[in-house]
Parts: structure tokens; C-alpha cells; sequence
């Protein structure tokens, strides 16, 4: 899909509306300057990616890969809503955190939260103070596993909720 010259598209982290890196999965968000129907940073709830390069058909706009899906990703753990920007702000408390995905499974019908960080190096101090602060934001317990960089999936997932619904 090519962008129109008239909008300016970004890509962000949903929860943050930080921008993403071309390539990299997340949410579409919408500046128009129509003087009938201005919107400015509107978020579409959709996710995207920007594909690098030009367009085969020798235009030069923005692409981007299409809807891959919504950025909505908000559920219940244990009665609570947990939300992206939760799983940001402890993001944010914790500089050592590049990159964070929160996952939702369910053992024995009792939900447990993980929380996975990419960091650049890890240890035990730094996990039980990032699982304080998620349990201080979201008011749940979740433990802390860390991953390396590049590690965790590019599919624009802030929170992935695991858990089969039969």
C-alpha cells in the first residue's frame, strides 16, 4: 500500500506512541490537514509496518505492508484489565528494558503473566525490581524472563494473550 501525499502516516508502539523502526510491527496512526476534517495523531487501532524501498510501479511515497492485524491489546489477568501503556510505563521506570511483551497463559485455570524483556544483560536484582514494579503498576504479580536482543517476535505485540478460549 502507498501512502497519499497528503497524509502523514507513522507507525508506533502501541500503549506508547513511540515510532517503531521501518520494518518493525505496530500501530498505524493518521495526521490529515483537511481544513473540513483535520485529524491530527489519530490512531487507528490497526497494525502496520513500513516495507523499505520503492515501489516496483517506480513511486516513491511511504509503503506500508497492509493490515496485519489489531492493536488493541488490552485483557483481564486474574479480574484486572492489564493495558499497553501499563506494560510501558514499567518499560519506561526500567531504562535496561528495550524492548517488552507481556504474555498471558493460564495453568490449571489460574492466569500467570510473564513479562519479557530484550535487555543487554540481565540478573536476578534487575528481574525482581522490574516484577515489583509490574505488580506496583498493574496491580497484578507477573514474573520477569529476559531475552536477548532481537529475540522477541516483531509482530507489533505489546501484551499476547496465550491462553486458548474453548
Amino acid at each position: 500500500m502507498i501512502v497519499d501525499e497528503g497524509v502523514m502516516v507513522e507507525i508506533v508502539r502501541p500503549g506508547t506512541g513511540e515510532p517503531v523502526a521501518d520494518g518493525e510491527v505496530g500501530e498505524v496512526v493518521v495526521t490529515t490537514f483537511n481544513p473540513v476534517y483535520p485529524l491530527i495523531r489519530f490512531a487507528t487501532g490497526d497494525l502496520s509496518a513500513v516495507l523499505a524501498g520503492p515501489s516496483p510501479c517506480g513511486r516513491t511515497n511511504m509503503r506500508i505492508k497492509g493490515w496485519m492485524g489489531r492493536a488493541d491489546q488490552t485483557t483481564k489477568v486474574k479480574g484486572m484489565f492489564v493495558h499497553p501503556s501499563q506494560v510501558a510505563r514499567v518499560a519506561a521506570r526500567h531504562p535496561e528494558i528495550l524492548k517488552p511483551r507481556l504474555e498471558v497463559e493460564s495453568r490449571d485455570n489460574v492466569d500467570e503473566m510473564t513479562l519479557r524483556c530484550e535487555v543487554s544483560a540481565g540478573t536476578e536484582a534487575l528481574a525482581a525490581e522490574i516484577a515489583a514494579t509490574l505488580q506496583a503498576v498493574c496491580k497484578v504479580r507477573g514474573r520477569v524472563v529476559f531475552a536477548e536482543p532481537g529475540e522477541l517476535p516483531n509482530d507489533g505485540k505489546v501484551i499476547a494473550d496465550l491462553r486458548s478460549y474453548r
